[in-house]
C-alpha cells in the first residue's frame, strides 16, 4: 500500500511522492494525519542546517490525526480515536532517563526530526506516546499541542513566581511564553518584538506591555523603566540570536533568571560578563522540548480555553504546497502558525 508524502530529499529539495505506508509493530499505532504545524525546525531541515545526515526523510512533528491501525500491545487506544503523539523517544534505562532527563538521553530520537514524521498521509508512533484529543479540540489545535508543550517545559524550568515581572524577547512562540507567564501569575508581562501584528495579538491575549524595537531604541532601558529600574525578574529569550541573548542578560535584574529557549546556530557565541553573573547572582534555565507530562498539561490548558490558540493560526495549505509555505513563512513576518494537510485541496486562511 502506498501513501502521499513530502520527502525532504536533500537540502533545498522537497518531493511529493508515493511511498509505502509505514508498517507498525505490536507496540506502535498507525495514524492518518489530519494537520501538521510547520515549525522553524522544518526550515532548518529543509536548508540542511539540521538533520542533514538523516535525509532523505519525511519531516513533520507537530501533528494530529485519527488512529487507522493499532498494535497488539497498545492499551486504551482503538481505531478511529482522535490523537496526537509525543515525538520524543529515549532508551529509558541510561543515566539521564533514570533521572527523569529523557531529553538528555544519548539515543534520544524525535519523530519527524530524526526519523520519518507527519508530512504524509500516515505516520506511525509508539502507542505509549500517543495522547487522545478531547472532543472540544479541533485537529488544528491538536497539531498545536507540541509547541505549547515546549513552552510549558520552559516555563517549568524557570519556575516563575506569582507577582514576578517577566520580559519575553520574541513575538513568535514568545506570544505563548507571555501567556504562560500570565497563567503562572506574573505581573507585569512584557513582550519585545519587531512585528506590529504579532505584538497586537499578544496584547489581545492579555500582555501588559509591548515594546516594538522599531520604535524603541533602547529596549533594555525600556524594560528597566517598567520594572522600577531593576530589570525583569525573568527574561525569556525566544528568538535565537547572540544579540538577543546578550540583551537578555543585560535586562534581567540581579538575582533574576534568563530562560534560554531560542536556538542559535551550533557555533554561535555570546559575550557575557562573569563578574555580573557572580556578583549579580543571575541564573540560567535552559530547555529544548516538551516531554511527558508537559503534553498532558498542554492538552489541559488548550481544552479548557486558557490559551486562545486560534488567534495565532494564520493559514493551512495542501501538503503539495509545503515547500511554498516554508518559504512564505520566512518572507512574510505577519504569518505565525501555518499548517499543512494531506487532505486539503486548496489553501485556507484563518
Amino acid at each position: 500500500m502506498k501513501m502521499k508524502a513530502a520527502v525532504f530529499e536533500k537540502p533545498g529539495v522537497i518531493s511529493i511522492k508515493e511511498v509505502p505506508i509505514p508498517e507498525i509493530n505490536d507496540d506502535e499505532v498507525l495514524i492518518r494525519v489530519k494537520y501538521t504545524g510547520i515549525c522553524g525546525t522544518d526550515w532548518s531541515i529543509y536548508t540542511g542546517a539540521y538533520s542533514a545526515d538523516k535525509l532523505p526523510m519525511i519531516a513533520g512533528h507537530e501533528f494530529s490525526g485519527v488512529i487507522a491501525k493499532v498494535g497488539k500491545n497498545a492499551e486504551g487506544l482503538k481505531e478511529g480515536d482522535r490523537v496526537t503523539a509525543d515525538i520524543n523517544m529515549s532508551c529509558g534505562v541510561c543515566f539521564y532517563c533514570r533521572r527523569g532527563q529523557k531529553l538528555m538521553c544519548r539515543s534520544f530520537t524525535q519523530l519527524g526530526i530524526h526519523i520519518d514524521g507527519s508530512y504524509a498521509e500516515y505516520v506511525k508512533a509508539p502507542w505509549d506516546q500517543v495522547h487522545l484529543l478531547p472532543d472540544n479540540l479541533d485537529f488544528e489545535t491538536g497539531a498545536f499541542i507540541e509547541p505549547v508543550s515546549c513552552v510549558i517545559h520552559s516555563s517549568k524550568a524557570m519556575n516563575v513566581k506569582i507577582g514576578s515581572s517577566v520580559a519575553v524577547i520574541g513575538c513568535g512562540l514568545g506570544i505563548l511564553h507571555s501567556v504562560l507567564a500570565m497563567l503562572r501569575g506574573a505581573a507585569p508581562v512584557i513582550i519585545i518584538g519587531d512585528n506590529e501584528k504579532r505584538l497586537n495579538i499578544a496584547k489581545e491575549m492579555g500582555v501588559d506591555y509591548i515594546i516594538n524595537i522599531n520604535e524603541t531604541k533602547d529596549v533594555i532601558s525600556a524594560v528597566k523603566d517598567i520594572t522600577c529600574g531593576r530589570g525583569a525578574d525573568y527574561v525569556i529569550e525566544a528568538v535565537g540570536t547572540p544579540k538577543t541573548y546578550e540583551q537578555a542578560f543585560e535586562m534581567v535584574r540581579p538575582g533574576g533568571t534568563v530562560a534560554a529557549f531560542g536556538i542559535c546556530p551550533p557555533d554561535a557565541e555570546i559575550r557575557i560578563k562573569p563578574y555580573d553573573l557572580v556578583l549579580g547572582e543571575k541564573n540560567v534555565a535552559g530547555s529544548c522540548a516538551g516531554v511527558g507530562v508537559d503534553w498532558l498539561d498542554a492538552i489541559a490548558l488548550l481544552a479548557h480555553g486558557r490559551i486562545a490558540a486560534r488567534k495565532m493560526f494564520s493559514m493551512a495549505v495542501p501538503l503539495e504546497d509545503l515547500e511554498w509555505a516554508l518559504k512564505e513563512l520566512k518572507s512574510d513576518p505577519n504569518l505565525i502558525k501555518v499548517f499543512a494537510s494531506p487532505e486539503l485541496k486548496e489553501r485556507k486562511v484563518y
